[in-house]
């Protein structure tokens, strides 16, 4: 992949042996950048603030502020922060948290170093990327009666409808684009109206929205 700028990167891990492992991996990529390394979810929210970076690797369990707390602060402070977990916990109290926060990314420490540079790259796009078995997990949650479902305030377009459905689908903003014959800039107004109406945090919430409701199946 070639871009103008690479793709600026911070680490959130309390162990040292895996943020030499993931610096190590991500300073042979030519298209990456590491700006950072925290040691906890206190120093996690502050270099986040501190230094913007574009993708943040972050643990869900580490000392002073745990992961899901520390993605509420980052959040909160930038709504458009990208936060891809990094973790060895699969627990369904731990995932559906951190994708109900706002994480666009969840992949387990046994990952492939191909599926987390992958994973990378699909965050930096605001692309959704899931572990396997997490992915599963979601799927497993989607065949059970639906929760209740966040309120519409505002009624859907039509336009806003079809794009709806292409993201649960999967489909990216291009490929939408493409689809629509429409501008991928038109496509992300409409993605992010589409989130606010449905006050939902990311296309992952969205996809499951979607698929609750009918609009649209499983590919």
């Amino acid at each position: 992949m070639s871009q103008e700028q690479p793709i600026r990167v911070l680490i959130a891990d309390d162990h040292p042996v895996v943020r030499r492992g993931l610096t190590s991996l991500i300073n042979i990529r030519a298209e990456m950048e590491l700006v950072g390394e925290a040691a906890d979810g206190e120093e996690a929210v502050d270099k986040a603030r501190l230094l913007k970076p574009d993708v943040i690797l972050l643990d869900l369990m580490m000392p002073r502020k745990g992961g899901l707390e520390a993605i509420g602060d980052i959040k909160r402070e930038n709504p458009d922060a990208r936060i891809l977990i990094l973790t060895s916990f699969a627990d369904d109290d731990k995932v559906f948290p951190a994708i109900k926060a706002g994480a666009l990314g969840y992949l387990l420490k046994d990952s492939p170093p191909e599926m987390l540079l992958t994973a990378i790259h699909d965050v930096y796009r605001g692309e959704s990327s899931l572990h396997p078995t997490i992915a599963r997990k979601l799927i497993r949650e989607l065949n059970q009666p639906p929760p209740n479902l966040p309120p519409t305030e505002a009624p859907l377009t039509r336009r806003e409808m079809e794009v709806l459905r292409l993201v649960a689908r999967g489909l990216s903003n291009q490929e939408i684009a493409t689809e629509l014959v429409i501008s991928e800039g038109t496509v992300r107004i409409h993605v992010s109206n589409i989130l606010g109406k449905l006050h939902l945090a990311n296309r992952t919430q969205a996809t499951l929205y979607a698929l609750q409701e009918g609009l649209a199946g499983p590919d």
